[in-house]
C-alpha cells in the first residue's frame, strides 16, 4: 500500500471507505514519513485538535535527554516538519503523549522524580500559540505505588481513562477511569468487563459507548494486539478485533490515539509489512464504525 503524504489523499480513500462494514480490514498509510515515523521506534502519536502540531513517544530516538522522550512537529505546507524534543523531557523516561480534546493540556506518563510510584501521570498545559508548559502530577488520588500508562481524557474531559498494575485489577495492567471533580481527577474505577489475566492497556475513547485498547500477555515484551470495545447495558462488553490487517495474534499493534481534527481517523503504532521504516511506526486509519448502547465506564 502506498505511503500517505498528502491529507487530501487518505481523506478522499476515507470517505469512500466509511461505507464498509466494520469487520472489513481498513487501509493504512504511514504519518510523517522520516519525520514522525523513523528508523528508530515510534509509539502513542497525538495530533492537537488545531492540527498544527503532532505529539509522540520514543524509548530509543537520538537527541533527547533521557531513555525516553517526548518529540513534536509542526505542520508546514501540509506536512510535518521540524521534529523535536519536549522542554518538558528530563533524563528519566517520558511516554503515552495524548492532547485533550480542548487543545488545553499535554497528558503523558514518567518515571521521573517525585512521583509515588514507577509510571505516573501527569499532564502540561498548553498555550494558545501550541508552547507547552511545565508538567503537573496529577495526585495520589490517580497515581498508584505500581506503574501508571497511557492517559487520555475523553471528549468533555471530565473523565481519565488510564493503565495501571497497582491498583489490584485481575492482573498486571488493567484499564481505569477517573472522573474530574472540579480541582482533580479521583474515583478511579476499573472499567468493568474488560479485566482478563493478560495486560490491558492503551486505552482510547471512539465515544461514549466504545474504545480501543490493547491486549497482551505481557505488553513489555509479548505480541501486542488492538481490539473494540463496544459497550451493553446489563452485560459486558462485546470486545473483537481491531479490523486491520496488521493487527495479527502474533505481531504488535498498540497506542490507539483518535485525532481530535480529524475524529474519523485515528493513529496507531505498529508493524505493517509495509509501507515500514522502523520497528514501530505510527500509522493512520480509519476509526472502527461501532455502536453500543451504554457508556463504557
Amino acid at each position: 500500500m502506498r505511503t500517505v503524504h498528502h491529507r487530501s489523499r487518505f481523506a478522499l480513500a476515507a470517505t469512500f471507505l466509511l461505507a464498509l462494514p466494520c469487520t472489513a480490514f481498513a487501509p493504512w498509510g504511514m504519518e510523517g514519513v522520516g519525520v514522525v515515523s523513523t528508523r528508530d521506534t515510534e509509539l502513542r502519536a497525538s495530533v492537537s485538535p488545531d492540527g498544527s502540531t503532532i505529539v509522540w513517544a520514543s524509548p530509543d530516538r537520538a537527541g533527547g535527554p533521557g531513555g525516553g522522550d517526548l518529540w513534536q512537529a509542526r505542520r508546514v505546507d501540509g506536512r510535518w516538519q521540524d521534529p523535536m524534543p519536549l522542554a518538558l523531557d528530563t533524563a528519566a523516561r517520558e511516554a503515552d503523549p495524548a492532547f485533550s480534546a480542548d487543545g488545553r493540556w499535554l497528558y503523558f506518563a514518567s518515571d521521573r522524580a517525585g512521583g509515588v510510584g514507577g509510571d505516573d501521570l501527569y499532564r502540561a498545559p498548553v498555550d494558545t500559540d501550541g508552547r507547552i508548559g511545565a508538567a503537573v502530577h496529577l495526585g495520589a488520588a490517580v497515581n498508584s505505588r505500581g506503574d501508571d500508562r497511557a492517559p487520555v481524557p475523553n471528549r468533555d474531559g471530565v473523565r481519565l481513562m488510564f493503565a495501571s498494575d497497582g491498583r489490584g485489577g485481575a492482573r498486571g495492567l488493567d484499564l481505569f477511569v477517573a472522573r474530574w471533580n472540579g480541582h482533580a481527577f479521583g474515583d478511579a474505577h476499573a472499567l468493568p468487563g474488560l479485566a482478563t489475566d493478560a495486560d490491558e492497556c492503551d486505552g482510547a475513547w471512539i465515544g461514549e459507548d466504545a474504545i480501543v485498547f490493547a491486549r497482551s500477555d505481557d505488553v513489555a515484551s509479548a505480541p501486542v494486539r488492538l481490539f473494540v470495545a463496544t459497550c451493553r447495558a446489563g452485560r459486558g462488553p462485546d470486545v473483537a478485533p481491531l479490523a486491520l490487517a496488521f493487527n495479527t495474534a502474533d505481531g504488535i499493534t498498540r497506542a490507539p490515539m483518535v485525532d481530535w481534527n480529524r475524529p474519523v481517523e485515528m493513529l496507531v503504532s505498529g508493524a505493517a509489512p509495509s509501507p515500514k521504516a522502523g520497528r514501530l511506526d505510527v500509522y493512520r486509519v480509519l476509526v472502527p464504525t461501532v455502536k453500543g448502547d451504554a457508556r463504557c465506564d
